[in-house]
């Protein structure tokens, strides 16, 4: 049975749906994987496996996904009557009233749901070590993050546990654990997935849902399933003309691809593991028949982004607050956070409607500046981490002038596109000589996931990805 678990979802639903094993044998199964393993990884923060059982019994046999086990991320992803704390002891006691838009779409696909996992503190931290539940660890070597904020969902799959699960990507949270857990993450365009029925635009629209996987037709048949525009969005993205998961295997045809090794805007250190993950996926680019030269939007080496960015955040992070004391019917107090969010809420409580709407434009400009090298190109490549894999610790709690300097490094490669909402793919491309994988980063224009998809399917025919940690005794 351990042998499906290494199947990723189509397999393992197409397994089901031959009858080699029931949805129910199936979930047992990852329930038997995460009980082995989790004591170890600290993924999965909720279970609930007893109802995830029962449900597995009852599932639709012509779903697409039917009797897949998956696991939600304990941020967002809201499941009605299930616990929802998003790394924080300020929700202790909260339970979902409803369903997600996304989550519904998941169910009727016929996942089964087995709980939910780990994150950062309101998913604000590029590694996953909140005091509520403490660190999950990554399962190619637990002295190390397993990245963040989908840091929980990104070991489980990478651990074998389940093939996909959900994720979210305010500033690179699906591509950051994707690199360092070796797998796949795909941060769709804005629009593209809803974030109803409780949200409009999480982060000024910086964020955006998504699932972790280990193969890229995965990433396709699964944004499939929880894309589209539902009543009372603010907007949604363009159609695409056709399935994503029909993109697999279609000709990219013959690309422009600009890469980036080093930031244009300087200071950030220059690793070589990031070099030669970035150089290696360019080489092979250029062997696959597409133009590749160096270089990348000038936007990006523009000073005052970080600053316009993190004013959004803050003012987002303070709103939440207000959200969470209406919630549970008492204010939020600042000492009842983490440092780094008792910081943010205090900055986002000082902010005036003025200076939250001045770097709204602000970045407005930035995405239309952004935007402007798309038309002479057709893909950006750059590292998904701007930083090598880490440790657990790495980013001190306590010391906020170093954390943020290494978050700022971290997130380099990945925020801006947050703020551009332009989708990317992360690609397990590269280890270091220590066995961690390193990821490389493709950016397209806004809404094309479909070109993503064919050349992340194209690199993955020449070059498959290794899993190698899923493979382990953990």
């Amino acid at each position: 049975m351990h042998d499906l678990l290494k199947l990723d979802a189509l397999g393992q639903a197409w397994a089901v749906r031959k009858g080699e094993v029931s949805p129910r044998e199936l979930a047992e199964a990852a329930i038997a994987r995460i009980e082995a393993c989790d004591g170890t990884i600290n993924a999965v923060v909720h279970r609930r496996f007893e109802r995830a059982l029962a449900e597995a019994g009852e599932t639709d046999p012509e779903a697409p996904f039917a009797g897949v086990p998956t696991l939600l991320k304990d941020l967002g992803w809201a499941m009605a009557g299930e616990p929802y704390r998003a790394g924080s002891r300020t929700l202790d006691g909260i339970f979902a009233e409803r369903d997600g838009y996304a989550v519904t779409k998941l169910r009727r696909a016929g996942f089964t749901i087995l709980g939910r996992t780990n994150t950062p503190e309101f998913g604000t931290a590029i590694t996953t070590e909140p005091v509520t539940s403490g660190p999950t660890r990554n399962p190619y070597d637990p002295r190390y993050s397993s990245g963040g904020s989908s840091g929980g969902s990104a070991a489980a799959v990478a651990a074998g546990m389940v093939a996909v699960a959900s994720a979210s990507d305010g500033g690179g949270s699906i591509r950051i654990p994707a690199s360092m857990c070796g797998l796949v993450g795909l941060k769709p365009g804005r629009g593209r997935v809803s974030s109803g029925p409780s949200g409009g635009e999480p982060w000024a629209g910086f964020s955006a849902a998504g699932l972790l996987c280990r193969t890229v037709r995965d990433s396709a048949a699964t944004l499939d399933v929880i894309a589209g525009t539902m009543p009372g969005d603010p907007y949604g993205a363009p159609a695409w003309r056709r399935p994503l998961a029909e993109e697999v295997g279609a000709d990219p045809g013959r690309l422009r691809i600009g890469f980036l090794t080093e930031h244009p805007g300087g200071g950030l250190p220059s690793d070589p593991d990031l070099v030669a993950a970035v150089t290696g996926a360019a080489g092979l680019l250029e062997a696959l028949g597409h133009d590749v030269e160096p270089g990348g939007p000038a936007a990006l080496a523009e000073d005052g982004f970080a600053t316009h960015f993190g004013t959004i955040v803050a003012a987002h992070v303070a709103a939440d607050l207000e959200d969470i004391g209406r919630w549970r019917g008492r204010p939020v107090e600042l000492d009842e956070l983490e440092t780094r969010n008792r910081i943010l809420g205090a900055a986002g409580r000082k902010l005036d409607a003025v200076g939250y709407v001045t770097s709204r434009d602000w970045i407005d400009g930035f995405r239309r500046r952004m935007a402007a090298w798309w038309e002479s190109h057709d893909l950006l490549l750059m590292p998904s981490l701007g930083v090598a894999p880490f440790r657990l610790g790495w980013l001190p709690p306590d010391d906020v002038s170093t954390s943020r300097g290494r978050t700022n490094q971290a997130v380099a490669f990945t925020s801006p596109v947050n703020a551009t909402g332009q989708p990317a793919i992360s690609l397990p491309l590269h280890h270091t000589a220590e066995g961690l994988p390193v990821g490389v980063q493709l950016v397209a224009a806004a809404g094309r996931e479909d070109l993503l998809v064919r050349v992340a399917a194209q690199i993955e025919e020449e070059r498959p990805f290794r899993h190698a940690a899923m493979r382990r005794r953990l």
